[in-house]
């Protein structure tokens, strides 16, 4: 299935049904009187997280959505159905955009979550809801309230835990398919992965965390060169990022500054994550190359600096133990905050 993170589409509420004009005539009945039933409510349109769902392509082919209208009242005071609301399902992590792209409406982060993003309108009320010891026979109704309407974005934010970010042929999708079920394309030249990857890692037995790959990043992705940084947006979300760094390149201070550049170009607090550098490939690099480019880096980032090769699986499980550590902490502390919210 194509994967497809933005698309645009138009949603519209139900009108409410109109009011009916009635009167009661029975026989036997000496004195009738007003009976117009109000109208129906107009159905809403609702938002709701699917988890088996993962990407938005469904959206390129139906982009207009439009809740039906309420019924109308009758006589006998009967007041019009409620009419159904129309269910849009979404990718657990999918943003919902204003027209602007920039206004957030509305996040649904998790499974099951739901949002009515424009509501129906309220139903007319019948001649029978104006009658009053003044005014006995009212030939007033009032016709049904109009929905809501409006052009949206929805824009789709992967939920990972840990982000997999460096630049093309880092290593990141065979890194990805060592430690997970998935089955990324992997190739010898650069930009192989054009969409985000995700993978479930599992360090032992008891524990797993989500691992999202992206397509590299080169130098001026900021700007749209290459596949520019759109990817970036699903990796906003994880607790911190393991950098891969191509130690078999060569000059693994500057791809590690390339791509850091592109963070901090980018925004979106990516800069400031947790980064975890894994100087990776080590099985295509000398001992003596191994120590003089980690120390290289070390220097220049000012973090810790692990090795590990994909191929081989050398120094992998060390990485995917302080991976889970993070992911650990990471989670004790949105309980944490969601017991403090909930107590407030």
């Amino acid at each position: 299935m194509k994967f497809l993170d933005q698309a645009k589409i138009y949603v519209r509420s139900g009108d409410g049904g109109n009011g009916a004009v009635a009167f009661r005539r029975e026989k036997y009945i000496e004195f009738g009187g007003p009976d117009g039933g109000s109208g129906g409510r107009g159905g809403d349109i609702i938002f709701e997280a699917a988890p088996d769902l993962n990407t938005l392509i469904d959206f390129r082919y139906s982009q207009h959505f439009k809740a039906p209208k309420g019924g109308n009242g009758s006589g006998s005071d009967r007041t019009g159905a409620a009419a159904d609301t129309v269910l849009i399902k979404v990718p657990v992590g999918t943003e919902i955009l204003a027209e602007d792209r920039e206004t957030l409406l509305a996040d649904i982060d998790h499974p099951g979550a739901r949002v009515v993003l424009c509501r129906g309108g309220d139903g007319g009320f019948g001649n029978a809801h104006f009658k009053s010891s003044t005014n006995r026979a009212p030939r007033r109704a009032d016709k049904g309230w109009p929905g809501e309407e409006r052009w949206i974005w929805l824009r789709l934010k992967l939920i990972a835990d840990i982000g997999l970010v460096g630049m093309p042929n880092a290593g990141k999708s065979t890194f990805l398919s060592v430690v997970s079920a998935a089955r990324p394309k992997i190739a010898d030249y650069p930009f192989t992965t054009l969409a985000p990857q995700l993978g479930v890692v599992r360090p032992t037995e008891y524990e797993e965390f989500v691992l999202a790959d992206i397509p590299g990043l080169i130098e001026g992705a900021h700007e749209g060169v290459g596949l520019g940084d759109r990817f970036l947006g699903h990796v906003e979300r994880c607790a911190a990022l393991l950098h891969l760094v191509d130690g078999a390149a060569g000059d693994v201070v500057q791809a590690w500054r390339t791509v850091r550049e592109e963070l901090i170009a980018y925004g979106g607090g990516l800069a400031e994550k947790n980064e975890i550098l894994v100087l990776n490939k080590s099985d295509a690099m000398s001992p003596r190359e191994t120590s003089a480019r980690r120390a290289a880096l070390a220097k220049a980032s000012g973090k810790t600096v692990m090795v590990a090769s994909g191929v081989t699986r050398a120094g992998v499980p060390e990485v995917l133990r302080l991976l889970m550590n993070i992911v650990n902490e990471e989670r004790a502390d949105r309980a944490l905050a969601y017991k403090r919210a909930a107590s407030a």
